[in-house]
């Protein structure tokens, strides 16, 4: 018998692999780069300050695309192909009550394993206790509790998408009760001094569940449960509310009778760079004669004294017999890059320790999970497992390196720009160096204007970066019969965000309360579902999912924290996730209204 197998060789296997590999990491590159571009472009030539450890954040940001290109990778050929193989058994081989069983179960663990889901535990390291004590151990004394709480709301949201499958349920019916429990759960915090600055990361909780593994594998499950990125991202909402008015009344947190957790706390500030500190030149002879003239310093001048007797008398300071020296200080010198390209209190060792062991966390119990219900509860065997063995491998070694990239990558950019976007407005100390900067402009009305500005624009055109949205657009042209065209679509979601971050940093710079700006737009929201058609509320609501993605997000929270911590009185920058997912929802069911008169066929509408 001829044996018909081809040897390919080493040489062979690069030939085949190579242009593949260059496809899916170019995939990603077209999904980052704008985002990337813009904020460094933002920190040197508006700003004008340097990127601080910029070698560091550039491998970061190469290992973020590798990541992610293993971890896609490992999606679509381990876990989807897990959960359409369960999905394809289990509505066969199960009652309903095991089918709700298995989707909360499968909604929890997919929580865990949404890269976006590392980024909340380390969001607590800037909130100072004092400030805010529940929010400080929400973020660290109960951030295992908090991450858990996410898992429940998306798994109760999954379950409700089983049942609306099952019933055929509006989902008008599930949103408008739920949107109206979260409201007045809003209010009555608000009212509350303790739980008002959780406001802002319980609504921030919705946008980071509905990521590229909770979407997809619950849909390959097969089972018809459509609509539920609409529901991942309200139940979490209430899972966090309900879990800080627990520990509330609990009195178990920061500063209170039965507080069990550490009451000492390190505030991470960056330390100033070596070679950044202030250094001074030599006074020129016609300066000298300037100043002779005019004896009036400017900024440009440290004033010192040396000797002689410091005394108050008639409520100044005076200085008398003292020897005033004044030394003029350098001119900094504008550069893209800081004297310093990598942080020395970087470990790449335990960093990579780190995310091998939140990876291995967030994708073996999920998997096994799969596994023992597929093979031990619904009796079946599994296909391909070497092929779906290598997925998973993927996905882990994908996981840990895009959580390795937002360590060294992601976070010191988005933290450091959003550190120094408050001197258009007033002064900082700019993110990892030393001495004042700003404000850039005189106004300070202008200078917010620009910040804001800045935040618009970064949501719209990461917005439209992202490839979900793309994939998006294709579908609802094609199930509207191009009514309602990709174009349309993805400029309507692309406004929607920018609009809703910009108002996020007004938030945060005219340090307005949350509920100012998230009550009306939700009203409004209220609203626009109840008048719309069910087909464009379904497009709206799962407009608002495909926004926040595995990029966005980390570098979204990392940006309006570092905003938060640079303005003077603010507390925290959480909520400009929560304003970047109500907007486009409002933006895209105001044009469906518009669309909806036009000759959009019935049909059309209920294959939506």
């Amino acid at each position: 018998m001829s044996n018909n197998t081809v040897q390919l060789g080493f040489s062979g296997t690069l030939a085949i692999l190579l242009p593949y590999l260059k496809e899916k990491f170019l995939e990603q590159i077209k999904s980052i780069w704008f985002i990337v571009f813009y904020l460094l472009f933002f920190q040197v030539v508006i700003l004008g300050l340097p990127i601080v450890y910029s070698s560091m954040i550039a491998a970061g940001m190469l290992v973020v695309v590798i990541g992610l290109m293993f971890f896609m990778e490992g999606l679509r050929i381990g876990l989807m192909p897990l959960g359409e193989m369960l999905g394809a058994v289990l509505p066969r081989n199960s009652t309903l009550p095991l089918i709700l069983l298995f989707a909360f179960l499968l909604g929890l663990g997919a929580t865990f394993a949404e890269p976006a889901i590392a980024v909340l535990r380390a969001a607590g390291a800037g909130v100072k206790p004092d400030d805010a004590p529940l929010l400080y151990s929400l973020l660290n004394d109960f951030s295992s509790q908090l991450v858990f709480s996410v898992g429940v709301g998306v798994g109760f949201a999954v379950l409700l998408g089983v049942l609306r499958f099952f019933f055929g349920w509006s989902l008008k019916y599930l949103i408008l009760p739920g949107l109206a429990v979260l409201l007045l759960l809003t209010i009555a915090g608000n009212f509350n001094v303790a739980i008002q600055p959780v406001l802002g990361l319980a609504w921030d909780c919705g946008a980071v569940t509905t990521g590229p593994v909770t979407v997809p594998l619950v849909l390959a499950l097969g089972v018809g449960v459509c609509r539920i990125v609409t529901l991942a991202s309200l139940f979490p909402i209430l899972a966090v509310l309900l879990l800080a008015f627990y520990h509330f009344y609990a009195q178990d947190y920061y500063g209170q009778e039965f507080y069990e957790g550490s009451a000492e706390y390190e505030l991470v500030v960056p330390k100033p760079l070596l070679g950044e500190e202030d250094s001074y030149t030599d006074v020129s002879a016609s300066e000298f004669e300037e100043f002779i003239a005019n004896p009036v310093l400017d900024d440009g001048y440290d004033v010192y004294f040396e000797g002689g007797e410091t005394r108050l008398v008639d409520g100044r300071i005076v200085v008398a017999d003292s020897r005033i020296v004044l030394e003029k200080k350098a001119i900094q010198e504008s550069k893209m890059v800081s004297g310093q390209s990598w942080n020395p209190e970087t470990n790449i060792v335990n960093t990579l320790k780190t995310a091998a062991i939140d990876a291995l966390r967030a994708i073996v119990p999920l998997c096994l999970f799969l596994f023992v219900s597929l093979k031990l509860v619904l009796k079946d065997k599994v296909k391909n497992a070497d092929e779906i063995a290598l997925g998973i491998g993927f996905s882990v070694l994908g996981m840990g390196l895009f959580l390795c990239g937002i360590l060294i990558g992601l976070t010191p950019l988005g933290t450091q720009l959003g550190s120094n976007v408050p001197s258009t407005f007033t002064a900082i100390v700019p993110w990892g160096m030393n001495g004042s900067e700003g404000p850039i402009f005189e106004s300070d009305s202008i200078g917010k204007l620009v910040a804001i500005s800045f935040g618009f624009f970064l949501g719209y055109g990461a917005t439209l970066a992202e490839p979900a949205l793309n994939a998006l657009g294709d579908t609802v042209e094609k199930i509207t019969v191009g009514a309602f065209r990709k174009r349309l679509l993805m400029q309507s979601v692309a406004t929607g965000v920018a609009i809703g971050i910009g108002m996020g940093v007004c938030k945060i710079a005219f340090n307005l309360p949350l509920i100012w700006l998230l009550l009306p737009p939700y009203l409004v929201l209220m609203v626009l579902t109840i008048i719309s058609d069910e087909a464009f509320v379904n497009i709206a609501w799962d407009s608002a999912g495909v926004t926040t993605g595995p990029i966005t997000v980390p570098l979204v929270l990392a940006m309006g924290l570092g905003v938060g911590a640079n303005v003077p009185g603010v507390i925290d920058g959480f909520g400009v996730l929560a304003l970047a997912s109500v907007g486009p929802i409002i933006t895209v069911l105001m044009v469906g209204l518009v669309v909806s008169r036009s000759d959009l066929s019935d049909d059309a509408g209920d294959r939506i």
